[in-house]
């Protein structure tokens, strides 16, 4: 019997049930940290090193060679009589759509952040999307036994660049310049990590004296800071009353899962130190989906409804993401927000409106699965055999619908054609290549009818580079794979208005349409608007759908650059219809015309991605580093020191930044490394942006 099976029979109440996962910069010892919590937990009998590659999280071939999370690895492990189910989410922006997805599921975080780096790009990036999602963190300073570590720093960094309010709950404890533990603030103990034993087990003893008065004095701001969220204890800290752990604790989880403020730890998850303190933490401050208010969605008319995070309710759950195993076949993740899930049931697909039958359920062991016959409210699992099941889909049951809020993912900014070798593996291609769409929502995949090309488009060069790779390793299949394309779009920047007549007479019944637009930029981001302000029925009401898909089609083929047209806002004005020869086609045909023509009176305009990129590297590099990045039509926004490396942060097109890993790697002597990721949409320079249009027209 497995251990789930005896949980399931002796009952884990929703209180003791963690739903967190591990998010920071790339490098910051995300994976590190999740093998020390699997091994201290009793999930795994040995630690795997990421240098080895032999972790049990980054299990995919490429994450071991390259030594980087690429697919957020679910696993469940239990500590303190607690399930915790953790996902270890990827650190490098490229797989930013894994983060976000994680996160939507999620109840808490465990931030990393590096004792030495602090607050690095990537680390405010994903620290942003957890705002978003409303989920309670904690913080943990990793890598406190570098040189150069420097625990009160990353703190202020903490709060100055997140805008958070941080406190240490614990801090870093040394002897001489070896770290060896850590100051306990709540539990008012040293604890000390044996060596030996791969840090399985401690000591703990009283604060040593010469370490007592910096004890004393942060406990206080501690107890300071925790008491202005709950009144009780702000009774207790005026009449300078003792605070004793037990109400410490307390007020620190009801003031962290109100978001007030982030208990900060800090260890060395590489050298076996602190994470046993994390594990408490996560028990003690973050949320279970008891803490958590009833999930809200929508009914089928658009009224609001709520769920109550019970077993006995309805069921309620949220497909946050796709895997295709060549074994399983398709494996659907699921959050059981209320009800449950039963392996062999029928459940109600509410975003796609279809009925479908669950063949088995799973629980996940990074690639391995154990079978599950139930998931119960609050649980993260997988469902097998929902075939037309998305990312982003709510299953529920058919007499109680609900309508979950769905998941937004950032638009790809980087495209290349791929193609089979030969024709025999065509039919192959294409198949492999809707398996990799459907898994990652920021991978998609289009025909190029003009050119007769397959173009695939990602979120940068490493994600591209990743989907070719496992197109050879899963599929077998080693496409050729053209340059690497910008996704470029157009706006246009003054209004315009058209008038344009379809008449096209034959033998028989001919095509007839007038339609009068007005166009109008919006600001950047705006989308599309499309609005109907024909008065008297010059245009019958039901031709008025196609004009508005005639504008539709125009905008997606683009008009000037070949490009798809964007921030633009439609107003049909007036026009007139024929009674035999008007039809709907022959009214999507005008609109199409009729917007082609108005935007090149708009004073159309090409627009490129741009990218934030911070550049860490030595600072005897640093002038050539601006130089390069300035050669690139890069502009420097900022400069700071740390350590002996300077970060530099730029704002480049991302056209310019193709193979600039190569170049920084050539200036710095290899000392070099960069993070690039997607901001906005800018205005190419006119005289780039006639040879891009030339380029695209070749």
């Amino acid at each position: 019997m497995s251990v789930f099976q005896v949980d399931e029979q002796n009952g884990v109440t929703l209180a003791k049930l963690r739903n967190i996962g591990l998010m920071a910069h790339i490098d910051a010892g995300k994976t590190t940290v999740a093998e020390r919590i699997l091994y201290y937990t009793g999930r795994t009998h040995r630690m795997g090193d990421v240098d080895d590659g032999d972790t049990t999280m980054d299990w995919m071939d490429q994450e071991r060679e390259r030594g980087i999370t690429i697919v957020s690895a679910a696993t469940t492990t239990y500590w303190r009589d607690h399930r915790i189910h953790l996902i270890d989410t990827p650190g490098h922006v490229d797989f930013t759509v894994e983060v976000e997805r994680s996160l939507r599921v999620l109840d808490g975080v465990i931030a990393l952040f590096c004792g030495v780096g602090g607050v690095e790009p990537q680390s405010e990036a994903v620290w942003r999307q957890a705002e978003k999602y409303g989920v309670p963190a904690i913080a943990f300073i990793n890598k406190m036994d570098r040189a150069g570590a420097d625990f009160e720093r990353v703190v202020a960094d903490i709060e100055r660049r997140l805008e958070a309010r941080p406190v240490p709950v614990v801090l870093p404890l040394f002897e001489g310049e070896d770290f060896v533990g850590v100051l306990d603030l709540v539990a008012e103990q040293a604890v000390y990590y044996r060596d030996e034993d791969l840090g399985a087990t401690y000591r703990e003893e009283p604060v040593p004296e010469d370490k007592r008065e910096e004890f004393e004095a942060c406990r206080k701001r501690l107890i300071h800071d925790v008491s202005e969220q709950d009144e009780a204890l702000f009774e207790k800290y005026c009449l300078d009353e003792h605070i004793g752990p037990d109400e410490l604790r307390a007020g620190l989880r009801k003031a962290t899962l109100s978001g007030r403020v982030v208990p900060v730890l800090c260890g060395s998850a590489l050298k076996n130190k602190g994470i046993q303190r994390l594990m408490d933490a996560v028990v003690d401050y973050l949320p279970s989906p008891a803490d958590l208010p009833p999930t809200v969605g929508f009914c089928e008319d658009g009224k609001p409804v709520e769920r109550v995070h019970s077993s006995e309710d309805s069921p309620a759950a949220l497909a946050f993401k796709v895997v295709t195993d060549r074994h399983v076949g398709r494996m659907v993740y699921v959050r059981v927000y209320s009800g449950k899930l039963e392996a062999g049931s029928y459940i109600y697909n509410a975003t796609k409106g279809k009925r479908q039958r669950i063949g088995r359920l799973l629980q996940m062991h990074a690639d391995r699965q154990e079978k599950r016959e139930v998931l119960y409210c609050g649980e993260i699992g997988v469902a097998v055999g929902l075939s037309d099941t998305t990312t982003g889909d709510t299953l529920c049951d058919q007499e109680n619908p609900i309508l979950l809020e769905a998941i937004e993912f950032p638009t790809p900014v980087l495209s290349v054609s791929v193609s089979p070798r030969s024709s025999a593996e065509k039919d192959r291609f294409a198949r492999a290549l809707a398996c990799l769409a459907a898994e990652d929502p920021t991978f998609t995949v289009a025909r190029n009818t003009e050119t007769d090309e397959t173009v695939i488009s990602g979120m940068g060069e490493l994600h591209i580079e990743v989907v070719v790779e496992r197109l050879r390793r899963e599929f077998g299949i080693d496409p050729e794979v053209g340059a690497p394309r910008v996704a470029y779009r157009e706006t246009m920047t003054r209004p315009a208005r058209v008038e344009h007549k379809h008449v096209k007479q034959t033998g028989g019944r001919g095509q007839y349409a007038h339609v009068v637009l007005e166009l109008e930029p919006l600001a950047p981001g705006g989308g599309f608007e499309f609005s109907n302000e024909v008065r008297g029925g010059a245009v019958p009401r039901e031709y008025v759908p196609a004009i508005e898909r005639g504008v539709l089609e125009a905008m997606a083929e683009g008009v000037f650059a070949d490009s798809p047209v964007v921030d633009v806002a439609v107003r049909l004005v007036d026009g007139s219809a024929h009674e035999v020869d008007s039809s709907e086609m022959a009214f999507k045909t005008c609109a199409r015309r009729a917007f082609r023509e108005g935007f090149l009176r708009g004073a159309p305009q090409l627009l490129e991605p741009v990218c934030s990129v911070t550049i860490t590297a030595p600072e005897e590099f640093s002038g050539a580093v601006t130089g390069s990045i300035c050669s690139r039509r890069g502009r420097i926004t900022g400069i700071e020191s740390r350590s002996g490396t300077q970060l530099i942060s730029t704002i480049a097109p991302l056209s310019e930044m193709f193979g600039y890993a190569t170049e920084l790697r050539s200036i710095t002597g290899g000392r070099g490394q960069f993070d690039m990721r997607f901001e906005r949409y800018e205005p190419v320079p006119g005289e780039l942006a006639q040879e891009v249009i030339r380029r695209k027209r070749d």
